[in-house]
């Protein structure tokens, strides 16, 4: 432990390249895995770097994820960061017990045979939206042909979600996810898809369907507003996670050519590379956050009650001492382990869901576009470093 490393830094949000993480954090991970950082409201806290002790902290129940106790690195989203997430059915931001009622009522919907069982509609899903590209022609915008609207179709079939109004839910998730937005924009985003939701879990309890939000309305003691605040949740991340990850994915497969041809021409290494692109590009890019609830030594530092803890994934995900040449991507390595999809308790419910969607969708893509290629130069491809999760915000490609 050095002078240096005993010095507050602030979280750095500037990538000097698209699919790496910014080069301080994995400066600071080389020298110390854990270090002070000082946070916009003046706080002083902690920042993880380090594989190891990301994982030790994800996992260690003496370290909380109750709004109250948390203090973000993002000046702009301070406020808006507790008062937004302060609602019922909002449990990513509860400890046990009451984190655990709801997990314990969602988990069986997500199970590893369920997601299997939805693989021949994904299919369809994916092979229609391939068919509708072919048909219109290039150029286009893969992020509005092919990667946004396939998770979002899967996630509203799943849930029970009315595809027809995906143009709401979808405004008001980028203005919850805007790393730019007022209090009151975001305020006015989450009033608005609540508000939706409610309505759609009454119409739900009323006349119930096949459906996620029909079975939780009916056979659970889920009040409205706490399935809508659920439903808030499995709708935001189940669409948005995997629609960045194809998109960035793809992008990065475009710009590695032989990574690309492993994917679209060998099927056994369709699953090594969608773990591969979930490790290397990571668009969980700011966070999770936790905070002590009482004194904790990791690695040799003393982390005391009340203080945040702010683990940067994406500098975790690249650890050397993890990940043999980290910063390479290398869709044969076995990358399984990385911690994208988090650890622990809080673990992403929805994982083997988005697994699925990347599993089936890219070879399918490369596959039917054998010469997808950029429209535009790399360099002006739009990225989303103003979002809460990264990615592109278009990728305008051609074939």
């Amino acid at each position: 432990m050095t002078e240096a490393t005993t010095r507050p830094v602030t979280l750095p949000l500037t990538r000097e390249r698209p699919f790496d993480p910014p080069d301080a954090l994995g400066l600071w991970r080389d020298e110390d895995p854990i270090r002070p950082l000082a946070y916009p409201d003046g706080h002083q806290g902690w920042l993880v770097t380090g594989y190891a002790a990301a994982r030790a902290i994800l996992a260690d129940p003496r370290f909380s994820t109750r709004i109250e106790l948390l203090h973000t690195p993002l000046p702009q989203r301070a406020m808006q960061f507790r008062n937004t997430l302060r609602r019922p059915g909002f449990f990513l931001r509860l400890d046990p017990p009451d984190h655990t009622r709801y997990r314990r009522l969602l988990a069986g919907q997500f199970t590893v045979r369920r997601m299997k069982g939805l693989e021949p509609r994904i299919e369809e899903i994916t092979r229609d939206h391939l068919d509708a590209m072919e048909r219109a022609g290039a150029p286009t915008d893969l992020v509005q042909a092919f990667a946004l609207p396939i998770p979002s179709l899967v996630v509203c079939e799943l849930l029970g979600v009315p595809y027809a109004d995906r143009e709401k839910f979808q405004r008001d998730s980028a203005v919850l996810l805007s790393l730019n937005s007022s209090v009151e924009q975001i305020e006015a985003a989450m009033n608005d898809l609540l508000d939706y939701l409610d309505d759609l879990v009454r119409r739900k309890r009323a006349e119930p369907d096949d459906d996620l939000v029909s079975g939780l309305a009916t056979e659970t003691d889920l009040t409205d507003e706490e399935l809508a605040g659920v439903t808030t949740l499995l709708l935001i991340a189940g669409h948005e996670t995997t629609a960045n990850m194809l998109g960035l994915g793809t992008f990065a497969l475009l710009r590695n050519p032989e990574q690309l041809a492993a994917v679209r021409d060998n099927p056994e290494v369709a699953d090594h590379a969608v773990e591969e692109l979930l490790r290397y590009l990571t668009v969980i890019h700011i966070g999770p956050l936790r905070a002590a609830l009482e004194d904790v030594e990791i690695d040799g530092r003393l982390i005391r009650a009340g203080e945040s803890v702010t683990i940067s994934v994406a500098a975790a995900n690249r650890d050397p001492e993890r990940f043999p040449e980290p910063d390479q991507l290398d869709v044969a390595r076995p990358a399984s382990g990385h911690l994208t999809f988090g650890h622990g308790i809080h673990q992403c419910l929805g994982q083997q869901l988005a697994r699925t969607e990347m599993r089936i969708a890219y070879p399918a893509l490369l596959r039917r576009f054998p010469g997808l290629r950029l429209a535009i130069p790399a360099e002006e491809v739009p990225m989303r470093t103003d979002m809460a999760i990264y990615g592109v915000h278009r990728l305008p490609v051609t074939w």
